[in-house]
């Protein structure tokens, strides 16, 4: 069932991309909107994990360096049968980690100074199990894909609202009097694609929490890690950037707003840890 809830979230996506290049340009704007997203997708694919890595300020981190992250890393995944990730490491002093990469074959797992700190052995394998469970369902070419869809269409709804202004889009809605309602559209399409974009990454959080108990055989490392995960990071902050914000295991900062609930890119903490509290695994 989630598996179907992502495509047809990725589906609506590019729907919502091609219906918005239909209404600026019609059928050359479909065009255009398809080549956009093909572009920024290739992009997306290639590089998505330098640039994830580099925005956290992710270091390479050896073996003599963090040698019971190594030894919990290597366990699990010759048990879940996958590479071993290339090993990261964030100078913050919030606990924290996030996994990138296409493939497994591509893949990298950054943690931060305070998860080993903080984390005992089995908060630690708890947190491992779900970044690696992120790496075997591909669901970091899948949130750069949903992301890349969401910024190409917030880029036309941004230049297209710009370029009504100034007389020079509309399509043939514009010929019709539809001016009003292209204008509309340019507005809703972008907050649109971000509803669907975060309820793409709560999916992913759910399954990945779901895979990485099961992968270590016993939820409860994984519900204390959250449990720490969540206090630490309500009081720590951390400087990244809101497109690799997305990408942890939880949000670095709580965020303080109005419908902060709505706009989070992860689902709340207690619905996730009483999801593993009513979970059935057999050993």
């Amino acid at each position: 069932m989630k598996t179907i809830k992502t495509a047809l979230l990725l589906t609506a996506l590019t729907l919502l991309l091609l219906f918005l290049g239909a209404a600026l340009g019609g059928r050359g704007g479909v065009t255009i909107a398809l080549i956009f997203a093909v572009i920024m997708n290739g992009g997306a694919y290639f590089f998505s994990d330098k640039i994830a890595l580099a925005s956290a300020g992710a270091k390479p981190i050896t073996r003599e360096q963090a040698p019971r992250l190594y030894a919990v890393m290597e366990r699990l995944a010759a048990k879940a049968n996958l590479p071993v990730p290339k090993l990261y490491l964030i100078p913050e002093a919030a606990p924290n980690a996030f996994a990138t990469g296409r493939n497994p074959h591509h893949a990298s797992v950054a943690v931060t100074e305070g998860l080993l700190q903080l984390m005992n052995d089995d908060e630690l394998e708890g947190v491992i199990a779900h970044e690696l469970s992120h790496v075997r369902n591909y669901d970091i070419l899948t949130s750069s894909i949903a992301a890349t869809l969401a910024g190409a269409i917030s880029y036309i709804g941004y230049m297209g609202r710009w370029g009504m202004i100034f007389g020079g889009y509309g399509g043939r809605d514009n010929q019709r009097g539809g001016g009003l309602e292209t204008l509309l559209l340019l507005i809703a399409a972008p907050f649109a694609a971000l509803l669907l974009q975060l309820g793409l990454s709560r999916t992913r959080e759910y399954q990945a929490d779901a895979s990485g108990a099961r992968m270590v055989g016993y939820p409860d490392g994984l519900i204390s890690a959250l449990q720490k995960l969540g206090a630490y990071n309500q009081r720590i902050p951390m400087d990244v950037p809101p497109t690799t914000s997305a990408l942890f295991i939880v949000a670095p900062l709580s965020p303080r707003q109005l419908f902060s609930g709505l706009f989070s890119t992860h689902p709340p903490l207690a619905e996730r840890i009483a999801a593993l509290r009513n979970m059935t695994i057999t050993r």
